[in-house]
């Protein structure tokens, strides 16, 4: 006689003759055609975004104009996906955005102000890009507004900051360059992009002006690239309220 679970063995060789295969009950869930609906790992409902259901307030001498939706080839994504153009037009200058079609904006010219809503608010990509879309509007009409600024602070012995032209190296007429004295052996020359304005209110003192605030803000980390604050003297360049917590020296 066999043991029980030889005997087990032979007889599934037995029945493997037989054309019906069966699974282990393990892989049957796997192979099951109407899998049971997967559970989310919240179970709250899905919020409309806080900042794109916010109105828009337009102030006066600020326009905005949407254009029709196009279909602007890229390269990075197989799928075309149709944009439109907001133009935003006030005293200070004009800005120009390319949004998704999904988002779709319901201005009023009388109330003057502007109200974003998207076409599936279940969808992750139209939520993220709900609230994206509201901060760079609000950025734009404060900008053709207001304008923008960046104080940057040159903290250290010695570190000055002065603006003057440089006609050899202008890349456009009438360009502005930030000269920076950082301890180097030599000045650093940095031109100023167009559309930014920038002035020395101190000597240890920059103040960048501009209508766009990425750009406004992008210049002034490059300048801050050059003298990085570090910890340990509090030495660098400070952008706006920026601050260090200082470290104890090191003690061989």
């Amino acid at each position: 006689m066999f043991a029980p679970s030889r005997r087990r063995v032979l007889e599934a060789a037995a029945s493997a003759s037989s054309t019906v295969v069966t699974l282990p009950g393990f892989l049957v869930p796997a192979f099951q055609q109407t899998a049971a609906a997967r559970r989310n790992f919240s179970a709250t409902t899905t919020r409309p975004s806080k900042l794109g259901r916010t109105p828009l307030s337009i102030p006066p001498g600020v326009e905005i104009t949407i254009g029709e939706p196009f279909v602007k080839r890229d390269m990075t994504q197989w799928k075309q996906q149709p944009k439109r153009k907001i133009t935003v037009q006030g005293p200070l200058g004009q800005l120009e955005m390319d949004i998704p079609d999904f988002i779709k904006i319901d201005h009023d010219t009388e109330a003057r102000r502007a109200t974003l809503s998207v076409a599936n608010r279940d969808e992750k990509q139209q939520r993220e890009m709900w609230g994206t879309t509201w901060a760079y509007l609000n950025r734009f009409i404060m900008g053709v507004s207001e304008g923008h600024t960046a104080v940057l602070r040159l903290v250290g012995i010695g570190y000055r900051a002065t603006i003057d032209t440089r006609p050899e190296k202008e890349e456009y007429p009438g360009q502005q360059f930030v000269c920076l004295k950082l301890g180097f052996s030599h000045p650093v020359e940095m031109g100023v992009p167009e559309g930014i304005k920038a002035s020395t209110p101190q000597p240890t003192r920059i103040l960048l002006e501009g209508v766009n605030r990425e750009q406004v803000m992008t210049f002034a980390a490059d300048i801050r690239r050059w003298r990085v604050p570090e910890p340990y003297k509090g030495k660098g360049i400070f952008v706006n309220g920026e601050t260090i917590k200082l470290k104890q020296k090191k003690i061989k």
